[in-house]
């Protein structure tokens, strides 16, 4: 699975003009899944999240958690995440689950980080419109 967090003072996502999901201090998660991916990769995702230090102390450090700022999780399937353009013009997307499989792995994805914390979350294979408020420059890879 392929994540990658956006440190914000909010967000927000929008399905046909609605607002489906809605966060303020927390961290924009757009994930992408693999066919391959498991239980054990979720979970440890969902921990890496809750207890990755990218918000600031006291001394401006980057030493807390969404977790320890009372911050919250605003989860968005992204399977462009998987895109590969190496080669060509166009990129293939053959690396991402499909749908249906994709989709049984977000929602138990969603269910996992949800146990930990406060999660909002876009809506699978819609047509999204994400716009969130930076808290800093603070965007991150992670992958397992």
């Amino acid at each position: 699975m392929r994540v990658v967090i956006q440190r914000v003072s909010e967000a927000r996502v929008r399905v046909g003009g609605e607002i489906v999901g809605a966060i303020g201090l927390g961290l924009v998660v757009l994930v992408g899944f693999a066919a391959d991916d498991t239980e054990a990769q979720m979970a440890w995702m969902a921990d890496k999240l809750w207890g990755l230090r990218v918000f600031a102390d006291e001394e401006g450090r980057m030493n807390r958690s969404a977790h320890d700022v009372g911050g919250a999780l605003l989860i968005v399937s992204q399977f462009t995440l998987y895109g590969d353009a190496s080669r060509g013009r166009r990129p293939s997307f053959t690396g991402a689950a499909r749908p249906e499989a994709a989709s049984a792995l977000y929602d138990r994805f969603v269910e996992l980080c949800r146990a930990r914390g406060e999660v909002a979350e876009g809506e699978f294979g819609a047509m999204m419109e994400v716009e969130l408020t930076n808290d800093g420059p603070v965007t991150l890879l992670l992958e397992r």
